[in-house]
């Protein structure tokens, strides 16, 4: 297995052969770098390295942020290529909810494999809001026809829209949890 090391200041990995003058990701010194041991099993980072889960979140992400936009260009430009807009709407209104199945989907396996258990506290909250989301976008999917994407396809695709963004912020906060099973680095020497 390869050396790493880690920025202090950011908690920025990388392989310690590939690391320049600076940090790459906030530009420190190389000097703020510290030994770093991979806090899970080989076969759990090889899952967890393929990065499915922030993959489909993006991806989810794209069309939550997408929708309410395409509603404001067709309401205050609609001259704006309307035909190529509202087609845009209207794929985008209809792949949400398959999206967010996927994002479930990874994110159950992602807790699976990152903390063995989908019982934490922040776990729980993440998919009960993901159920949320899931549910609002299926409203949305059948509303948005029948009131040709209006104002309820707006309010229903913005509530989607702060739902994710929160999701995102509890997401962050699990990125550099320490995992089950893992086992520090022993930062002090032995007397």
């Amino acid at each position: 297995m390869k050396e790493l090391v880690r920025c202090r200041p950011c908690g920025f990995i990388i392989e310690a052969e590939k690391l320049g003058d600076v940090c790459p990701a906030c530009g420190i010194s190389r000097k703020a770098f510290e030994p770093y041991r991979e806090k899970v099993s080989f076969n759990r980072l090889r899952l967890l390295n393929l990065d499915i889960h922030p993959i489909t979140i993006h991806l989810s992400q794209t069309f939550v942020v997408t929708i309410p936009l395409l509603i404001i260009i067709i309401y205050f430009f609609n001259s704006f290529q309307p035909v190529i807009i509202k087609s845009v709407l209207i794929f985008s209104v209809f792949v949400l909810p398959i999206t967010l199945v996927l994002a479930i989907l990874s994110g159950v396996v992602d807790g699976l494999i990152r903390f063995k258990t989908l019982k934490t506290p922040l776990l729980r909250i993440k998919i009960i809001f993901s159920i949320i989301i899931l549910l609002l976008s299926i409203t949305m999917m059948i509303v948005a026809p029948q009131e040709n994407y209006g104002l309820w396809t707006f309010i229903l695709s913005v509530l989607c829209l702060a739902i994710g963004v929160r999701l995102g912020l509890w997401g962050k906060k699990l990125i550099n949890v320490i995992l089950p099973g893992t086992y520090p680095l022993n930062k002090g020497k032995k007397k």
